[in-house]
């Protein structure tokens, strides 16, 4: 089961939560309802939703379709963080709509250093 930081799993309700927050960003972003003055927001893909307990806090895990902009892409959603809300909050039925911090997931370059590592191992085993 997936687990917070401190060892507690995550609540059905916290877990339903998190997709639904994940299923209207990607929306929001494809759709091109908020625009951004230096990124365009058809290349960002939200990898996960982690909502905190008392569901005041969700961190967003994304990543740019282009790679080496990661920076301006963090800056940009951090910055414009309470529109991005006000946009999830027309389609957001729960009680509490948590703030929004966007970060940079970089579980997908670990896999591929992992994977790297995999490769030169077998071809020095050879």
């Amino acid at each position: 089961m997936v687990s917070l930081q401190n060892d507690q799993p995550f609540t059905q309700r916290q877990l339903k939560a998190s997709e639904n927050l994940k299923k209207i960003l990607a929306k929001i972003f494809i759709n091109e309802t908020i625009i951004f003055p230096n990124i365009d927001s058809k290349l960002i893909t939200v990898t996960e939703v982690r909502i905190s307990p008392d569901f005041k806090h969700a961190k967003v895990f994304f990543i740019p379709l282009i790679g080496q902009k990661k920076d301006i892409f963090l800056d940009e959603l951090n910055k414009f963080s309470n529109e991005i809300k006000f946009k999830v909050s027309k389609n957001w039925t729960a009680k509490f709509l948590p703030n929004l911090k966007f970060i940079f997931d970089e579980s997908f370059d670990y896999a591929e250093k992992i994977e790297n590592l995999i490769k030169q191992n077998k071809k020095s085993d050879i």
